[in-house]
């Protein structure tokens, strides 16, 4: 399994202002650059006509047609806030078309936090046209979905636990980091490609890796390579920020596209 090739695109590579920011005036938000907007940060990995996504935020809707993603198989989520769940509503064509539920993936305090927001969804008579979900409770041990293997991962967001994954032995996933516990460092050890988040340079995150941090991860993991996600108006120009960095690490952008 681990030895098929993953298709992975970012589908958004901002914080949860996106960018450009509503009524900001900073430089960022007027750049010409394609690389400079970034919707709200969620992937796409596809292996053998499969696909699945992390994390389906208010740009969720806009993200699959981008992508012209005509099948979904899943959507494993990280944590509860809205920048990572408010697409939700948008499954409904996916759970059309296939005639089945759409399949997630969270941690129990994450089902229940959706269960809360989307009541409608899980009436006992649901309305004509409301989204169809079936639930699955993350733990801590290993699963398959989609012919993917998911090992979660432990991850700190300021003081809310939040779940990072490794996929298929060789890809990562850690946004809406701030600390990663030892025991996820030992998994993540000499991956062949970490996804992280890195909000802005230096200027220090109460719930946030900040890029100098995120370098440091990156180099203490010794990763093949690392790209930053999640990043903020104030991290600056793309291509001013990518000329500073290390060999091997990239900052991501929207409709990137990498193959492990």
């Amino acid at each position: 399994m681990s030895n098929s090739t993953i298709k992975i695109q970012f589908l958004g590579t901002g914080t949860s202002q996106g960018i450009p920011v509503i009524g900001s005036e900073h430089p960022v938000n007027f750049s010409t650059n394609p690389k400079d907007k970034r919707l709200r940060s969620s992937v796409l990995l596809s292996k053998n006509g499969q696909n699945i996504v992390i994390d389906c935020g208010p740009d969720f809707r806009q993200q699959m047609l981008r992508a012209n993603v005509r099948n979904l198989e899943a959507i494993l989520f990280t944590h509860e806030h809205n920048d990572h769940v408010l697409g939700i509503d948008d499954t409904r064509p996916f759970s059309h078309f296939s005639k089945k539920p759409m399949e997630i993936y969270a941690g129990e305090r994450v089902l229940g936090e959706i269960r809360t927001r989307f009541p409608y969804v899980f009436a006992d008579e649901k309305y004509p046209g409301a989204p169809s979900l079936n639930e699955n409770t993350i733990t801590g041990k290993c699963f398959e979905v989609a012919g993917f293997k998911i090992e979660p991962l432990n991850i700190v967001h300021g003081e809310l636990p939040v779940t990072g994954f490794l996929i298929d032995e060789k890809f990562a996933y850690i946004t809406d980091a701030s600390f990663l516990p030892d025991e996820t460092f030992e998994k993540i050890r000499n991956v062949d490609v970490l996804v992280l988040n890195a909000l802005r340079k230096t200027e220090k995150h109460y719930s946030h890796f900040t890029l100098e941090e995120a370098l440091m991860v990156g180099k203490q993991v010794n990763a093949g390579k690392v790209y930053f996600t999640h990043i903020s108006i104030t991290m600056g120009f793309h291509n001013e920020v990518q000329e500073e960095l290390p060999e091997n690490a990239y900052l991501a952008y929207d409709e990137l596209e990498i193959e492990i």
